[in-house]
């Protein structure tokens, strides 16, 4: 087929209600407070919508969820937290028919920042008509719409001009907008439609997945589950507290046995290498201590493994926050990312003992594995893998956007957190540089191991591809030159080229005064 033009609510979205999508927006961009107040107008959108002024209710939480809301940050939230939420909601047997065609248009009601890049990059569409957020001089969201929605129609006569759309597909309260403008018409179930012989013959190529996602909400917020989270996040801040003070407190050998009492539950699968005796001087710099490679998942996975092991072990860190290593009960070691200083900090770490390190350099939340670092690899031959994964509830332990110190904290606040540490068998000296092997070489294999361990897939991803998607930047974290110190040293800098050229003015002006 030629060209199509499919509705997204209802249609290729299952869900024809989008009021889910604007309550995570309210939280990722606003915070607590809107998402309350949008939860609370919940029954007067729903009334609105019993009377037949849909259009109505969906300009109120338009107006509600959007006011006042930067639209950098609208944008943000629109790329990396709801193309997920979207993804998870895909008809399939819409997205059959849909797929067969070169071009494709999608037509919604929600604005159309919120969704654009969600149908054309994992829906791989050409073109979304949708409405438009009136943006203030300031950059800032009125929560008003430019037009009506009855001039979605007019998008779609603008996109085709003097041709006709081949097919519509569509609810059946959308007749009255595009169905008019298409030479067929399609309306849900499409299971004994005439285009599924057409699906048979042609491969289906499946949506784009979502790799990489930031947000901090893990249910869909439906109103009811909305309000459960709600409920539950005073009671979260208390559990979450009652677990760090356990952590900072208690010897960590006692830590499995109370993790448990208050909810946790950690899975261990294989064989944990047993620690050296106290009084072994085994350790040296011949025979450095056991490096730990494990998946990274979320900033716990050190922090589980040591707990599992029943001793502190250090972990190697790229860009933690201060607080995080400050509640940490076990050592961290800071990288700087400049690889000769690195190779000498792991050293001298394995020189002591044993070191976990997560060579993917950042987490990832899907079932998927990051390309491993080689840097490991070249340091020792000592390797045991560790396949770490973890399932939780209500918030997610890991944010791109967000403050990276409140991770621990979001992840200890779910209701029953659960992690899964699987030990591999440490590498044979077949498996590592030892034999001849390159540092990639090792790397890539174990990352495939790792893998199919946890029925992941291996990619070529790195740390600069997941800030490059979700963040539009590289993810490196300033250090001496953070945001506050630096716009510190730029005030100290401008007030000394104040002062320097006030003082050159008095030097000039007392010169010509002598001379006069």
């Amino acid at each position: 087929m030629d060209s199509i033009v499919s509705e997204l609510e209802g249609v290729l979205l299952k869900n024809p209600n989008p009021f889910c999508y604007f309550m995570l927006l309210a939280f990722e961009a606003s915070g607590v407070v809107r998402f309350v107040l949008l939860l609370m107008l919940w029954p007067i959108i729903r009334f609105l919508e019993f009377l037949g002024r849909e259009e109505y209710g969906l300009k109120l939480t338009i107006f509600i969820a959007t006011i006042g809301v930067k639209i950098s940050e609208i944008e943000s939230v629109s790329r990396a937290v709801l193309p997920k939420f979207y993804f998870d909601d895909i008809n399939m047997e819409a997205w059959r028919i849909f797929s067969l065609c070169d071009k494709k248009v999608v037509v919604t009601k929600i604005p159309r920042i919120m969704v654009e890049r969600f149908v054309k990059v994992h829906l791989r569409c050409d073109e979304v008509v949708g409405s438009e957020l009136v943006v203030s001089k300031y950059g800032f969201a009125i929560g008003l719409i430019k037009d009506d929605f009855d001039k979605i129609k007019d998008g779609i006569i603008e996109l085709f001009g003097d041709k006709q759309p081949i097919l519509g597909i569509g609810r059946p309260k959308c007749r009255s907008s595009f169905f008019s403008l298409c030479k067929e018409q399609l309306q849900p179930p499409f299971l004994r439609s005439k285009y599924q012989n057409q699906q048979q013959q042609q491969i289906i190529i499946n949506p784009l997945p979502v790799i990489f996602h930031d947000g901090r909400l893990v249910v869909r917020p439906t109103p009811f589950l909305a309000l459960i989270v709600l409920i539950w996040i005073p009671l979260g801040i208390i559990i979450a507290t009652i677990r760090i003070l356990i952590g900072l407190i208690f010897p960590i050998w006692s830590i499995p046995y109370l993790t448990p009492l208050f909810g946790g539950k950690v899975i261990v699968k294989g064989n944990p290498p047993l620690p050296p005796p106290p009084s072994s001087s085994s350790i040296t710099i011949t025979n450095p201590g056991v490096l730990f490679v494990c998946t990274h998942r979320t900033l716990m996975d050190p922090v589980v493994l040591s707990t599992v092991l029943q001793r502190k072990i250090p972990v190697v860190t790229y860009s933690v926050s201060r607080l995080t290593e400050v509640l940490s009960p076990i050592p961290t070691v800071r990288l700087t990312r400049i690889r000769n200083v690195d190779t000498w900090k792991i050293k001298h770490q394995l020189e002591k003992g044993d070191l976990i390190m997560c060579p993917e350099g950042t987490t990832c939340r899907e079932p998927f594995l990051l390309r491993f670092s080689a840097l490991f690899a070249e340091l020792t031959n000592s390797i045991v893998p560790v396949a770490m994964n973890y399932r939780v509830g209500f918030f997610h332990g890991t944010t791109t956007r967000g403050w990276k110190a409140m991770d621990p904290i979001f992840f200890l606040m779910n209701p029953r957190p659960i992690y899964e540490v699987t030990f591999l068998n440490k590498l044979s000296e077949d498996a590592t540089c030892s034999s001849g092997k390159s540092p990639h070489d090792v790397a890539n294999y174990l990352q495939r191991i790792l893998g199919e361990t946890l029925g992941f897939e291996c990619t070529n991803f790195t740390r600069k591809d997941k800030y490059r998607i979700l963040a539009g930047n590289d993810g490196i974290v300033l250090t001496k030159n953070s945001n506050t110190n630096y716009g510190i040293k730029k005030l100290i800098n401008t007030f000394i080229n104040v002062v320097g050229t006030r003082n050159k003015m008095i030097i000039e002006i007392l010169y010509l005064r002598n001379v006069e």
